[in-house]
């Protein structure tokens, strides 16, 4: 009598997750819990807003405050779905406190979701949507959304404090998680900064605009191709965005040094990864404060004085020379281990 094994039936992902723990971290393989389905319906629908937006850029000539008026919706429709994607990636990675963070992110997905219904409503009305007081309407419009961005800044933090209570067997992975999400929360808070009226504007009456995102020059003056960052004065966009960002840079960093670790054996000891992954994140929160100091001093980010060039240089040196020194510490090679596995 012949005897046959036993069927097993494979779950693709899965077997390549248990293959490569590298790409188990990154398909959501190892994910303690169910997906955070808000996070994920937003990010869809930012997909479609961003191509709606593209296709806006092509059919509509209109321009607002030097750019193409759908700039500024495609850009906000790329950063939540960024946004939304990272999030959830992260809150379906925790192991404790889950409804609390379910809800923080429901808390962000609704503030998220109302803010770009006011920054699209706005651009079909012709209007700009941030810091816009000259009417009724644009005020209320402006208030609402100063608001939502409040709650999704909390609701970030939120989530920042529950991933410093959730544990993992890899520590380069604690600080890239941990760091990048500290510094985003960071970078989300200094958009507030670009809420503070200019001296021009409390010298004005009546008060149009309240707030600017330029330091020096009024808005919407030479700027970057679609990212719209000034050129003649200090853009304070540029350390909002640098800081947000911090979410991806420092996980994508590690994913880099788990893959080089196939073939780089000195990237095999998780103590040395561990520290190039600090030393990243303190050049980055460094940078943060870099183009923090030359945005308020009015300078371009494209016309950098001394100091700063000075000031970067040293950032650049210092970031190396430690990096360096990491890597020509005493090494014991041990295996990449699963994330949270």
């Amino acid at each position: 009598m012949t005897t046959h094994p036993p069927h097993v039936e494979l779950h693709p992902v899965r077997t390549l997750a248990a293959a490569s723990p590298t790409l188990g971290w990154l398909s959501g393989a190892q994910a303690i819990g169910a997906p955070h389905r808000p996070l994920r319906l937003l990010a869809w629908l930012m997909t479609a807003s961003t191509v709606a937006c593209l296709v806006g850029t092509i059919v509509d000539d209109r321009s607002l405050l030097g750019l193409n008026i759908w700039d500024k919706p495609l850009k906000f429709s790329i950063s939540v779905l960024i946004y939304a994607v990272t999030w959830s990636w992260l809150i379906d990675r925790l192991q404790r406190f889950r409804r609390v963070a379910w809800w923080a992110g429901t808390v962000a997905t609704l503030g998220l979701l109302g803010e770009m219904v006011v920054i699209i409503g706005q651009t079909l009305r012709g209007q700009t949507s941030h810091f816009n007081v000259a009417t009724p309407l644009n005020a209320t419009l402006w208030s609402a959304m100063a608001a939502m961005i409040a709650a999704v800044w909390v609701a970030s933090l939120v989530v920042c404090a529950l991933l410093f209570r959730s544990p993992s067997p890899d520590p380069a992975r604690v600080w890239a998680i941990r760091g990048g999400a500290l510094l985003s929360v960071v970078g989300m808070a200094l958009g507030m900064l670009m809420t503070l009226p200019t001296t021009a504007q409390l010298a004005s009456e009546p008060m149009d605009v309240v707030g600017a995102h330029t330091v020096g020059p009024a808005d919407g003056g030479p700027g970057l191709p679609v990212l719209g960052w000034s050129t003649v004065g200090g853009d304070l966009r540029i350390p909002h965005f640098v800081g947000m960002h911090a979410l991806q840079a420092l996980p994508i960093l590690l994913i880099v040094l788990e893959l080089l670790a196939r073939r780089v054996a000195v990237l095999t000891d998780p103590t040395v990864r561990r520290r190039l992954v600090q030393i990243f994140g303190a050049a980055y929160a460094a940078l943060i404060g870099l183009v923090v100091w030359q945005a308020l001093r009015g300078q371009s980010v494209v016309n950098p004085d001394a100091w700063t060039v000075l000031a970067g240089t040293g950032l650049v040196v210092g970031a190396v020379g430690s990096a360096v020194l990491a890597l020509r510490r005493p090494r014991v090679p041990v295996p990449v281990r699963p994330f949270l596995g």
